[in-house]
């Protein structure tokens, strides 16, 4: 898969994730495209070492599920870094 590839995928990966997770984690499309392509990667990471399965080509399910996948995980872990830090009354 090109670069073109990895970063559709990021973008629709990153906004699924959102929609499955919503919330105040902030950050437009660019946020969204930065945590679906490192989502997909952590995805594929994890993919390829627990099931033997990677994000190797674009159209196959086992790739969405898994950029999906780490996209909602790096999202979480987005929202808890950058989540407020205490509240004002």
């Amino acid at each position: 898969m090109g670069i073109i590839g990895w970063l559709v995928l990021g973008l629709l990966a990153g906004a699924i994730a959102k929609l499955i997770l919503p919330g105040r984690q902030g950050g437009g499309w660019v946020i969204t495209l930065v945590l679906g392509v490192v989502g997909a990667l952590l995805g594929g990471f994890i993919g390829s070492a627990i099931f033997g399965v990677g994000v190797d080509s674009f159209f196959d399910l086992s790739t969405w599920l898994l950029a999906i996948g780490g996209a909602l995980i790096v999202l979480v872990i987005y929202g808890a870094v950058t989540g407020r830090k205490g509240s004002r009354v």
